[in-house]
């Protein structure tokens, strides 16, 4: 059935998201008096090759982070060029707002202005047709796709980087209980492994406040530590390393010196070179139920990619985030030289509904994984979850079993699969 409704009213104010510092909330209304919301997130580890976050760098006002600019550009220059449109013509919406940005990377009026539009149109359309987002999602973008499946979760359950106060260099350990049949029993593990863990690093005095996902963040001697503790955690609740695998985001860019061209990890006091660096993660490899390693290099070191791609691309999910960040002319290059085998997908990345579905679009037919991400900065919207869902993603990444903004998404899925 074709459905018809009209944009009528776009308003957007500044919120807080999970670090304290603002975002924005967006609303649409429809002529049907349907009404979509969207919350924009925020990284603290970003790619350089991302769509702008336009902030307001007025320094007495939340130490510049303010979005008003973001705000006035989403309440005037946008609503002006979005009100009046279909919203079940995305494609048509989103190309309107990069029109009126006129910028590769959205600088002019924001990619947080611009991502809160379009996500918020997307609900209201489902709103107006009567039907859950990842069904009007999987109508617009997928159709031909069969079923639906439910993603496994990603949990980062040791948070380091800048994604908490610690010594670690790499910035997420992470737990995948794959080997379990439905979404539920999945999260289920994964919690439960996350609470022995817990149990685990108070008994050896370490320290159990969490990092900006959710995550245990104590300070610790070597990067393998965490790997020994992970697999302890695993076994202590009761489960076998061949169900539950371990995740790295290395986010390696954020500790690659280009003057030396070494990765300076500070935690193992090592200095190490792109060959350096796989052979390390061989080694992990063969010690440990390592599964995946995200951004494993730095993002533009394509050469050095390929290389990790040919020795361990056929046993491990080896993910671009930073590398691709969701942009499709980045994972084509990506495709083109046999880089990597996987891609992480966020929509502030590149900005709009429809390029993220390009992105995926795109990596499903070269056959590369998708997983569906959070940012460090998150709000309680859930709008991933039902687009994980849509899309057939293998995995989603939301954080650790902790905090109502990482929770609310995984909360989400358990309402589809029991709907569904």
């Amino acid at each position: 059935m074709i459905m018809v409704d009209r944009i009528v009213a776009v308003h957007a104010h500044e919120i807080l998201d999970s670090r304290g510092n603002p975002t924005l909330s967006t609303t649409v209304i429809l002529k049907s008096g349907a009404r979509g919301v969207a919350a924009v997130p925020s990284g603290a580890s970003t790619g350089s090759h991302e769509a702008h976050e336009l902030r307001d760098g007025d320094q007495k006002r939340y130490r510049g982070l303010g979005v008003l600019k973001a705000v006035k550009n989403t309440n005037s220059s946008l609503a002006l060029v979005t009100i009046g449109l279909d919203p079940f013509k995305q494609r048509e919406l989103d190309d309107q707002l990069r029109i009126a940005d006129g910028t590769p990377h959205k600088s002019k009026l924001g990619a947080n202005a611009i991502l809160g539009i379009s996500l918020a149109a997307a609900v209201a359309a489902a709103k107006s047709a009567g039907i859950p987002l990842y069904r009007h999602l999987r109508q617009i973008f997928a159709p031909t796709l069969r079923g639906y499946k439910l993603p496994t979760p990603l949990l980062n359950v040791f948070n380091g980087g800048r994604h908490a106060d610690t010594n670690l260099d790499i910035q997420e350990f992470l737990v995948i209980p794959h080997n379990f049949s439905t979404f539920a029993k999945r999260l289920q593990v994964g919690t439960e492994i996350y609470h022995t863990l817990g149990e685990i690093l108070h008994a050896d005095g370490l320290d159990t406040d969490v990092g900006n996902e959710g995550g245990y963040a104590p300070r610790i001697g070597a990067s393998e530590k965490v790997l020994e503790y992970l697999v302890k955690a695993i076994k202590k609740s009761g489960y076998s390393p061949k169900s539950v695998g371990i995740g790295l985001d290395v986010a390696a860019s954020e500790f690659y010196d280009e003057r030396q061209e070494k990765y300076l990890m500070t935690t193992d006091r090592r200095r190490y070179t792109a060959p350096q660096m796989i052979e390390l993660f061989i080694s992990w490899q063969k010690k440990y139920p390592l599964i995946s390693i995200e951004d494993g290099l730095s993002e533009d070191a394509w050469s050095d990619w390929q290389s990790l791609t040919r020795r361990l691309g056929g046993d491990l999910m080896l993910v671009g985030d930073d590398l691709f960040v969701t942009q499709a002319d980045r994972l084509q290059r990506g495709i083109e030289l046999g880089v990597g085998n996987a891609v992480l997908i966020k929509p502030n990345q590149v900005g709009t509904l429809s390029e993220t579905m390009d992105t995926i679009l795109m990596a499903q037919a070269n056959r590369y994984k998708v997983i569906i991400s959070h940012r460090s900065g998150e709000t309680t919207d859930t709008f991933i979850a039902d687009l994980a869902v849509a899309i057939n993603a293998q995995y989603i990444k939301s954080g650790a079993p902790a905090r109502s903004e990482r929770l609310c998404k995984y909360n989400r899925l358990l309402e589809i699969e029991e709907e569904l």
